[in-house]
């Protein structure tokens, strides 16, 4: 079994940015990659402006000891092209207007006092103050949102505030997904003894979206060699990674990894992690390529074979299909996509529980953040148990052969970096 630092490094090094780029609005382009640097074509703000609702003046205009009396000589409102002060006078200005040319400081309202078409400044400004200059946040030429950014809203309103209405972004990552086990039943139906509901389908579908990708639902493949062997071809023809869960285990009906490497390859299977040691990696070739013998099973060979479509297999219990997705298909994909940092931050956290013993593999703990600003952990660590992923915050990431102690600190992944 793989550590899984070594796993991850595998998938990572084969998952080279996908082809192909599109031009889309900039308001439809929330949670895309950019395949393009972005570059202000003008600064911002492109004029100095004020921070605040009050006066511009010319700070020589006022007397050492502050009490200055000046004639309004204009009205600035945000948006309006202002006249040059005139020397002895004070502009009436609101925030985010354009500062007058001659006036160097704006003096808040506050520090004001008003009678009829004259102001008395109460306040001795220094130059600048509440100014914001022009190009205080962007210079023009400057790269504000490199290649490889996902965007977010902010990051939409960004570029937006250059006057980008559209962006270059990378295609959507095309994802195959299907599910094996004669078990599964699709809620909605009758619960026949001895099945389930098909959770994964729901709970992988929702990851994949979230991430963006365009996902094809091969729905429920019954447990048969051939009908694997038969999705398998039809998937990689027009799909980027094929995702399956169920099946990639060592019983006599898991039937996806004899049917993966029959039609393609595998270079890797099994990781030392829990819950999700059945995790497998490799690639189906499409059929220009059918017949040919493969040539290597390395990750380096599935990261040049541009004939080939990349497989991953999840396992089946739910908790382990939901771990293994957020910990190795989410990094792999946003780096297909073209993300340049794929890696979740953690948070360094105290532990109010023991946990006194410890497994030979790298545990992944389902635990959520208490009032006091430690770990409570889930008292059901079973890879079945679901509810554990909606009561938790996130995951603890245990070292292999590590029992916990309350009041240690451990490594904690909050879902928030994990499902974005």
């Amino acid at each position: 079994m793989l550590a899984t630092a070594e796993a991850l490094a595998t998938l990572l090094s084969a998952a080279s940015p996908i082809a192909g780029t599109e031009s889309i609005p900039t308001l439809e382009a929330l949670n895309r990659v950019l395949a393009a640097d972005v570059t202000s074509p003008l600064d911002v703000p492109p004029m100095n402006t004020s921070s605040m609702d009050g006066y511009a003046i010319r700070t020589a205009d006022l007397t050492t000891q502050g009490n200055s009396r000046l004639p309004v000589s204009q009205r600035i409102p945000a948006g309006h092209a202002p006249e040059p002060l005139k020397p002895g006078t004070a502009a009436r200005i609101f925030t985010g207007a354009t500062v007058p040319p001659g006036a160097d400081a704006i003096v808040m309202q506050e520090q004001t006092e008003a009678a009829g078409a004259e102001i008395t400044i109460l306040h001795s400004p220094q130059a600048g103050e509440w100014i914001t200059a022009q190009g205080a946040d962007i210079r023009s030429g400057s790269v504000i949102l490199p290649a490889g950014t996902r965007l977010t809203p902010q990051a939409l309103g960004l570029a937006a505030s250059v006057g980008c209405a559209e962006l270059v972004v990378r295609r959507r990552v095309k994802v195959a997904v299907f599910f094996t086990g004669d078990e599964l039943t699709m809620p909605g139906e009758p619960l026949k003894p001895g099945a389930i509901y098909n959770s994964n389908r729901f709970t992988l579908r929702g990851l994949l979206e979230k991430l963006g990708c365009e996902v094809t639902d091969y729905g429920i493949v019954v447990d048969k060699l051939d009908a694997t062997r038969a999705t398998l071809r039809e998937a990689a023809e027009a799909h980027d990674l094929i995702l399956t869960c169920g099946g990639v285990s060592v019983g006599e009906e898991d039937h996806v990894k004899p049917a993966v490497e029959a039609e393609g390859r595998l270079a890797m299977w099994q990781i030392a992690m829990k819950p999700g040691k059945p995790l497998a990696f490799g690639a189906v070739r499409r059929a220009a390529q059918r017949g040919e013998a493969a040539e290597s099973a390395s990750a380096a060979a599935l990261a040049s074979a541009s004939a080939e479509t990349f497989f991953i297999g999840l396992p089946g219990n739910p908790v382990s299909s939901f771990a293994t997705f957020l910990l190795f298909v989410r990094p792999f994909i946003l780096s297909l996509a073209g993300v340049q940092t794929v890696a979740p931050r953690a948070l360094s956290l105290r532990a109010d529980f023991t946990q006194s013993k410890a497994d030979r593999r790298n545990e992944f703990l389902r635990a959520r953040i208490n009032p006091a600003g430690g770990l409570d952990l889930f008292p059901n660590q079973s890879s079945a148990v679901l509810t554990s992923t909606v009561w938790g915050d996130g995951l603890i990431d245990n070292p292999p052969n590590h029992a916990i102690s309350a009041g240690e600190t451990v490594r904690f992944i909050p879902f928030s970096e994990l499902l974005n």
